[in-house]
């Protein structure tokens, strides 16, 4: 994107024009030591986001987020419908971490471990760099005419994205429906799973459509996050900055010029030489100040201390710092705000884990017919019919499962072919039984019961349903 030389303040995003259209941006290729670090963290996690299917902890996947079935695993631990309440607290947990962070260190997730970032500037626009060359190289391709050179070019990098998407989509259908179904798909071949290829091929145009024409326009106009820090930044807030007091000096910014004393003639250590800019991903001048667009990828620091070295000038012009930081040289300190998130976010881990301690491997819902009563059947037995459910979340089977009832006479009949039945691992089992009581053997017309479900002789669950009989007249 060209920038204009006399910019000094926006009313619109950077990617838009004066007459609203698109203006493409060509960043520079970034180099230097915090590059090298995001490089190093990006492929971490890219590792773990194709590992993390596949990867089993007791038989569960560690991550997968199953939401037709309305399975999820996290880190290992499964997630069913009965523990959605246990799933919403680890959702919030980590919206309050990330918030937490955001309020200490702005926007560090987007530039260091959001995937739409390390996908686009680590996979993506490194293979860009590769076949279409850097920015200067890029720009002059663009207007150039379609002849064999840009038809080469164009044709090859677009199938390499449009491959690595399908490649995406794989693995994002694999969080879905887990990893060793999706293998397994693979192995009996598209044909077989017509339902499942055509979703995936949906899902590979859309990651297509990010990453070679929105791209980072996603993180500007689509993702809700950036929005978030004129709520939660504050004058405390570590960010991407430029140091305006140093940059600026007495009397602004200026050219540089060999052998000159910028120092005597007042001018600040910014020799306007817009690099900041050119590698800037989003196309924002950061020395405007914290804006909308940008995503804390440190490029700019790296390349501000790139030309302060050739400069022979003090690196940090453009750095990590707070607004206090730069202006009352402050350090950085837990403000009150921060403490109340630590505070909620130890009671919240707190709360989880205890949750988690006292999840049962197994449980039981045992609940009445809808619209059924009672039945009287002979020797004054009165009979109420019930539905149960079973889940397994465990990883083995549980064999000889059955219903007995505590601290009162009376027999539970499953309608089936055998008292007892197996729950398979991860696996629910359903279905309809009848409980036969005395009727002196009631208190009235609403009795309460408690019911065991034992494998074998092993109690491994317990709970409770109400039973109706007849009225009784005193």
């Amino acid at each position: 994107m060209e920038t204009p030389e006399n910019e000094v303040f926006r009313d619109s995003i950077g990617t838009i024009d004066e007459e609203g259209k698109r203006n493409w941006i060509f960043p520079k290729k970034p180099s230097g030591p915090y590059w090298e670090k995001r490089k190093l963290v990006s492929y971490f996690l890219l590792a773990f986001l194709f590992a993390a299917p596949f990867i089993k902890i007791n038989g569960n996947q560690f991550l997968m987020f199953n939401v037709l079935e309305r399975r999820f695993n996290i880190f290992g631990f499964p997630f069913w419908p009965q523990d959605f309440h246990l799933f919403v607290i680890s959702m919030i947990i980590g919206v309050v971490f990330i918030t937490l962070f955001t309020v200490g260190f702005g926007r560090i997730f987007c530039g260091w471990i959001c995937p739409q970032t390390i996908f686009m500037e680590m996979v993506f626009r490194r293979i860009e760099f590769w076949i279409d060359g850097d920015r200067n190289k890029q720009i002059r391709l663009k207007k150039q005419k379609w002849d064999a050179e840009k038809i080469r070019k164009r044709t090859l990098k677009w199938f390499i994205f449009l491959v690595i998407s399908f490649l995406i989509a794989n693995i994002f259908l694999a969080y879905l429906i887990g990893g060793d179904k999706l293998l397994r798909y693979v192995k009996e071949g598209p044909s077989e799973h017509l339902g499942t290829l055509f979703p995936l091929l949906i899902f590979t145009g859309v990651f297509y459509f990010i990453f070679a024409w929105f791209r980072e326009q996603v993180c500007i106009i689509a993702c809700p996050y950036g929005r978030l820090q004129g709520v939660l930044l504050d004058n405390k807030s570590i960010v991407v900055a430029y140091d305006h007091k140093r940059g600026e000096g007495e009397n602004g910014r200026k050219k540089f010029r060999k052998n000159e004393d910028r120092d005597a003639l007042g001018h600040g250590d910014c020799i306007d030489c817009f690099q900041c800019v050119h590698v800037c991903p989003t196309g924002i001048d950061i020395r405007n100040g914290t804006q909308l667009e940008c995503v804390n990828c440190t490029a700019c620091i790296d390349e501000c201390d790139t030309i302060m070295e050739k400069i022979d000038k003090p690196k940090g012009l453009i750095r990590y710092a707070s607004e206090d930081n730069i202006e009352k040289k402050e350090p950085f300190k837990l403000t009150a705000r921060m403490k109340g998130y630590i505070a909620v976010l130890v009671i919240l881990i707190g709360v989880l884990l205890g949750m988690l301690a006292l999840r049962n491997d197994v449980e039981a819902r045992v609940l009445r017919l809808p619209g059924q009563l009672y039945e009287h059947k002979d020797n004054d037995i009165i009979s109420n019919v019930y539905t149960y459910k079973l889940v397994n979340k465990t990883t083995e089977a549980i064999d000889n499962v059955s219903f007995k009832l505590r601290g009162i006479d009376g027999e539970i009949k499953l309608v089936s072919t055998s008292d007892t039945f197996t729950v398979k691992e991860n696996g629910l089992a359903e279905g309809t039984l009848f409980i036969e009581l005395k009727q002196s053997d009631l208190s009235g017309d609403k009795n309460t019961l408690t019911i065991d479900v034992y494998s074998g002789d092993k109690l491994i669950e317990t709970t409770s349903v109400s039973f109706l009989g007849p009225r009784s007249y005193n």
